[in-house]
C-alpha cells in the first residue's frame, strides 16, 4: 500500500542519535549483520538508541524465499568461522544485558547452521557472562540433533516463528516450510530445554480471521510455547505480499489479552511488536524472573 494510505498510527522516527550512530559505527566495523537492516525493521531507531541490536549470523542471504520477507534469497557465501567471536565482542563492547541471535535459513549446510549458532551463544557467554539470550532459529528441516545443539547451549530463550496462522502459511511461507514442522522444532525444544523459555511470533494484516489466530495461538500452547508475540504485517517492497488490513492498536491489545486468558505466561501484541523486539521483557516478567531464579538454583544445586 502507499505510504500516504498508512493509518496515523503506522509511523516510526527517522533513526538518528549518537547511540544509534555508535551501534551501526561498531556493526559496520566489525562487518556483522542485523536482522534490523536486512529485514528492513520499522523498530531499528528505537533498538539502536538503546543500543541494542538483534544479530543475524551465518551471512546475509538465505536459501529459501518466502513472498513477505526482505532478506535476500540466493546462493549463500561460506559462514564466517570468526563471526562467533566478532558478535561476542560486539555484545561486549555495546555492553548488552540481553542479546539476540537470529539466522539466515541455511539449507546448503549438512546442520542447517546449527554447530555455528551454538559457537556463537557459547562465545557471548564466554565474553559477557551477565548476559542473557535470546535465540531464534530456523526449522533445521525438522533435524533432532541440530535443535539439540542449540538447546545445549543453553539460550535463555528458545524461540522458532510460526510466521503466519495455518490456513494463509502456504501463500506466505517458501515451500520448504511447514506449519506442522515449526510446531514440531517448539515441541522438540520444548522437550528438552528444561525450565528455559520457549517462544514464537507470528504477523497479522495478511487475511487472518479471529478464529485462525485463536487456532494459531492454541497450537503454540499445545506445543509447549511459554511466550508468544504478535506484530503487524508490513510489505518491505512493491514486489513483496501486500498488506490486506491494518489491524487497529485496540485490537491487537484484545489478541494480546486473550493469549493470556488461553495459559501463555508471556504475551505481546502491538502494530510494531515483532519477534524480537523488547525480547527482554520476558525475562524482566514475574514468571520470567521466577523462571530464571528457579533455573539457576537448579543449576547450582547440580
Amino acid at each position: 500500500m502507499a505510504l500516504n494510505q498508512f493509518p496515523t498510527w503506522i509511523r516510526r522516527p527517522w533513526p538518528s542519535g549518537k547511540a544509534f550512530r555508535e551501534v551501526k559505527d561498531l556493526l559496520n566495523g566489525m562487518d556483522l549483520h542485523t536482522v534490523c537492516q536486512s529485514a528492513h525493521c520499522p523498530n531499528q531507531s528505537e533498538c539502536w538508541s538503546r543500543r541494542t541490536a538483534t544479530f543475524m549470523v551465518l551471512g546475509n542471504t538465505c536459501t529459501r524465499h518466502c513472498t513477505y520477507c526482505a532478506v535476500n534469497s540466493g546462493k549463500p557465501m561460506a559462514p564466517d568461522p570468526d563471526e562467533p567471536e566478532k558478535v561476542a565482542e560486539a555484545v561486549r563492547r555495546l555492553g548488552l544485558r540481553h542479546a539476540v541471535l537470529t539466522s539466515v535459513t541455511r539449507d546448503d549446510l549438512p546442520d542447517g547452521g546449527a554447530g555455528h549458532i551454538a559457537a556463537t551463544i557459547r562465545a557471548i557467554k564466554r565474553l559477557s557472562p551477565g548476559t542473557t539470550q535470546e535465540v531464534l532459529v530456523q526449522d533445521f528441516v525438522g533435524d533432532v540433533p541440530a535443535i539439540e545443539l542449540i538447546v545445549a547451549a543453553k539460550p535463555e530463550i528458545f524461540s522458532h516463528n510460526i510466521e503466519t496462522v495455518r490456513r494463509i502459511f502456504p501463500k506466505l511461507r517458501d515451500r520448504r516450510f511447514s506449519y506442522d514442522l515449526s510446531l514440531e522444532v517448539l515441541r522438540i525444544a520444548r522437550a528438552r530445554i528444561g525450565r528455559g523459555f520457549v517462544k514464537s511470533s507470528f504477523m497479522l494484516g495478511c487475511g487472518e480471521t479471529e478464529a485462525d489466530i485463536q487456532e494459531t495461538l492454541h497450537d503454540l500452547l499445545v506445543a509447549g510455547c511459554d511466550a508468544v508475540s504478535m506484530g503487524q504485517y508490513l510489505q518491505p517492497t512493491p514486489k513483496h505480499q501486500d498488506v490486506e488490513a491494518f489491524i487497529p492498536p485496540e485490537i491487537f491489545t484484545r489478541y494480546e489479552s486473550m493469549a493470556r486468558d488461553m495459559g501463555f505466561s508471556f504475551a505481546v501484541a502491538g502494530p510494531f511488536v515483532r519477534s524480537s523486539y523488547r525480547s527482554e521483557a520476558l525475562l524482566q516478567s514475574e514468571f520470567g524472573r521466577e523462571r530464571l531464579q528457579t533455573s539457576g538454583a537448579e543449576q547450582h544445586a547440580d
